[in-house]
């Protein structure tokens, strides 16, 4: 009997922190924090990259690309962890336990392309930079993105099918504060080994590949890099990566740790600290990593900044 069938109305426990509950308020206040500065910093990203015409080149396509992701990521999280942190009865319906799963998993996916993708663009930027125009066309960055946002909701169909066929045989606790595929797993009663090494799978091949094609298109970069004469010539090239190296190495560190590395035997507290990294605080630090390092992003918005100023006067 599937999942599906044997519970579609019955509400499923969260159980988060609620065995720490002095840790509850001073989440609820971080959690709520976060969610205003990442809709905040990406929502500022998409404006500016959609209004400024200086800022309609690939890399700010791209990034408007990670942005969204970012705003969905935390959306199909955080407000329901933010009622069930203030809540006696944390608890989640079977549908709502769906969509988390789906959108998360197809997010976190899609994401995992969308990097190298952004990679390549650097490479090209900055190897080919006589060429980047012609290669890097309009028609080309849409195929890339389209690509993206298609194998990680693809990924996500699957992984979620797998997942929500298993019987439960009544389990209805989930020991995290979120419908992730390893906490969902538990709740069955059947061997789960087959899942489990699908998942390893599916990770391996949108965790390390992705981050293995983006270590060797920044070690082309580097050489490129060296090769420049001039001293702003280099840092202006470094200025460029540095920041897609900083989200490279917060996202697939976090990554991999959560779901390459075997789960620690004595605690289940450093895996749920290392979700809420990976599913909450890097959607906040990227929008902040662009925008700070970011001569580009910065001028745009003080110019957005007189615009709006100019047309009120």
């Amino acid at each position: 009997m599937s999942w599906a069938n044997e519970s579609i109305t019955e509400e499923f426990v969260l159980l988060g922190f609620s065995d720490q509950p002095w840790l509850e308020f001073p989440l609820f206040v971080v959690f709520l924090t976060s969610y205003i500065v990442t809709i905040f910093g990406n929502f500022n990203i998409i404006v500016l990259s959609r209004l400024d015409p200086k800022l309609h080149t690939p890399m700010y396509f791209f990034l408007t690309n990670l942005s969204v992701i970012d705003l969905c990521y935390i959306t199909c999280t955080v407000p329901q962890m933010l009622v069930n942190l203030r809540s006696i009865r944390k608890v989640i319906s079977y549908s709502g336990c769906v969509v988390q799963l789906f959108m998360f998993l197809a997010l976190g996916a899609t994401e995992c392309v969308l990097l190298p993708v952004m990679s390549f663009d650097r490479f090209v930027a900055i190897c080919r930079p006589l060429h980047y125009s012609v290669i890097m066309h309009q028609r080309l960055c849409l195929q890339l993105a389209a690509v993206s946002w298609i194998i990680g909701f693809g990924n996500s169909v699957w992984l979620s099918i797998l997942t929500l066929q298993l019987p439960r045989c009544g389990h209805y606790v989930i020991d995290h504060f979120l419908c992730e595929v390893p906490a969902l797993l538990k709740l069955s009663c059947v061997d789960t080994t087959a899942n489990e090494a699908e998942l390893f799978f599916v990770s391996v091949i949108f965790h390390l590949v992705p981050l293995t094609l983006i270590l060797i298109s920044y070690a082309f970069i580097a050489q490129a890099i060296l090769k420049i004469q001039s001293a702003e010539g280099r840092q202006k090239a470094f200025g460029t990566c540095g920041s897609h190296l900083i989200v490279v190495s917060l996202f697939y560190g976090t990554a991999i740790s959560m779901y390459l590395l075997p789960p620690s035997p004595h605690s289940k507290d450093p895996r749920k600290m290392v979700s809420l990294f990976y599913g909450i605080i890097a959607p906040m630090l990227n929008p902040l990593i662009y925008t700070l390092r970011n001569k580009e992003v910065k001028e745009a918005f003080k110019r957005l900044i007189k615009r709006v100023f100019l047309t009120k006067n």
